[in-house]
């Protein structure tokens, strides 16, 4: 990351930086707002008696969560610069999520700056550190006229003396930062640049530097295969699909095997089903799952992790052409049952289907599946709110873990009584209903068929919130999110101490 981040336990009236930030809490009904656990050293270099608070609310600070308020020391500490950043409402204590979008905010705010000190790391420190540095990420890969601020250069988040706890706590969200990083520059790197090949290769380089097993399957190892569902998806592309496996042996005693597979449309145009020109550049960003589980995979090696991930990623480019897949073409998926394409813009699903059955051959205690898949997601719930199906346990386990992180996401069902809309004429199954309800939820049906009986299995679809095309919040810049990285390292983590 461009952002270096490092703990200290210097005072925060000695720290040797640009800018100094503290945290704000929103008071109650007109009380006004109070500082955060960690600024005290602050607030005494200017005063006894609140002077510090009392000139950040005549500067309109409030402690409303992600304000922004910047305060001249005048030498009060070493720090030509404080920086009150609100941390929102609390009642007994600050909540991890607050600490990480006022963090962010901070950073988003500081961008230019050269070294900026947090306190928040004492109210939590985990928190803080995956925060400040997920609001720091800026993709500038493509820039050459120099627009724009370059993100601050170096956080120094203050900790208490002798704080082993939190120590560990920053190490190991660095590293989830730094893999959610990875996803949102693989996110953010153009169609023309990341396409099947490509990104196979730079998965193929992400892995084999963590000490990854890897296996790349080109179009010529698919069609011997059968991979019916990824090759047809990618026929009418002049770039050749590619089926990507990274596996992590989870060191010597894992303790569950674990099956993570992502979507990998590097671009999605609709195929023969074309979608509308407007916003279709946005679907650079339908590789989203494939990025978060190659992202969750290798971090999984490096913070060596007791549980055996494997991520199985069909990567294909979805195109118009006269070799394209057709509506009313019926492609024999790997394993040998038959889909009826009815829509070629539902083909997420049927690259998934073959790699959720491949998946599903290692015999994992656990499959969990994530893409970008129907915009009956976001119509269901909105831009940042995923929707999760699957076995009822693991579903629910995995939105618990989506809201703990702050990606969100919602426990959603598979009503039986969609499954007949699913029915083909010719084939086994159809990739799409023939009405417009329940669209999500369809999907969700039509990737169960695949799974084996018995084997617990989740479906993540982060069609709207794996891409920001709104404005900037908490720690979340446009473009690329990196969701569900989090989310999938808590669960893995959670898997690791209780099976």
């Amino acid at each position: 990351m461009a952002t270096e981040l490092r703990t200290s336990t210097v005072s925060a009236t000695e720290v040797e930086a640009d800018a100094v930030v503290v945290g704000l809490v929103q008071g109650s009904g007109d009380a006004g707002p109070t500082l955060a656990p960690g600024g005290e050293e602050v607030a005494a270099a200017f005063g006894s008696d609140g002077e510090l608070v009392a000139e950040l609310v005549l500067l309109g600070a409030t402690g409303k969560a992600e304000e922004v308020v910047r305060l001249s020391s005048r030498g009060a500490v070493a720090a030509p610069l404080v920086v009150a950043v609100g941390l929102g409402r609390a009642t007994d204590t600050v909540g991890a999520e607050q600490v990480r979008r006022a963090a962010g905010a901070a950073s988003r705010a500081l961008s230019g700056t050269g070294r900026v000190a947090s306190t928040l790391g004492r109210v939590d420190a985990g928190a803080a550190a995956e925060g400040a540095l997920l609001g720091a990420y800026t993709f500038r890969e493509y820039r050459s006229n120099g627009d724009g601020k370059p993100p601050v250069g170096t956080i120094e988040l203050l900790l208490a003396d002798g704080d082993t706890t939190a120590q560990d706590a920053v190490t190991t969200a660095v590293a989830v930062a730094e893999a959610v990083a990875t996803a949102r520059d693989l996110v953010n790197t153009p169609p023309n640049d990341l396409y099947p090949d490509s990104f196979a290769e730079r998965a193929r380089a992400l892995g084999e530097a963590a000490g990854l097993t890897v296996e790349v399957l080109d179009d010529a190892a698919l069609a011997e295969g059968g991979y019916g569902g990824v090759l047809g998806v990618g026929q009418g592309s002049s770039r050749k699909p590619r089926l990507v496996r990274l596996a992590w042996a989870g060191g010597d005693a894992p303790r569950a095997r674990v099956a993570l597979v992502g979507k990998g449309i590097t671009f999605d145009t609709g195929g023969i089903s074309i979608k509308p020109a407007a916003g279709m550049d946005h679907m650079t960003s339908d590789m989203s799952g494939a990025a978060a589980v190659v992202a969750t995979t290798v971090l999984a090696a490096k913070l060596g992790l007791p549980v055996a991930v494997t991520a199985t990623v069909p990567m294909a480019e979805n195109m118009p052409s006269d070799t394209a897949y057709r509506p009313g073409d019926v492609l024999r998926m790997y394993g040998g049952r038959t889909v009826e394409v009815l829509n070629t813009d539902a083909e997420g699903r049927l690259v998934l289907a073959d790699a959720i059955v491949r998946a599903a051959e290692d015999s994992p205690d656990y499959l969990v599946e994530t893409s970008t898949l129907t915009g009956a997601q976001m119509v269901a719930l909105g831009t940042r709110t995923a929707g999760i199906m699957g076995s009822d346990e693991l579903r629910d386990r995995i939105a618990a873990h989506a809201r703990a992180t702050g990606e969100d996401g919602w426990a959603m069902p598979l009503p039986e009584h969609l499954r007949p809309e699913l029915d083909s004429r010719v084939a086994d199954l159809a990739n799409v209903t023939g009405n417009r309800w329940g669209g999500m939820l369809a999907a969700g049906i039509f990737l169960g068929e695949f799974v084996p009986d018995g084997l617990p299995w989740a479906h993540i679809d982060i069609a709207g919130p794996a891409f920001n095309t709104g404005g900037a919040w908490g720690y979340t810049g446009k473009g690329g999110t990196g969701v569900p990285v989090r989310t999938l390292w808590a669960l893995l983590g959670d898997i690791a101490e209780n099976g």
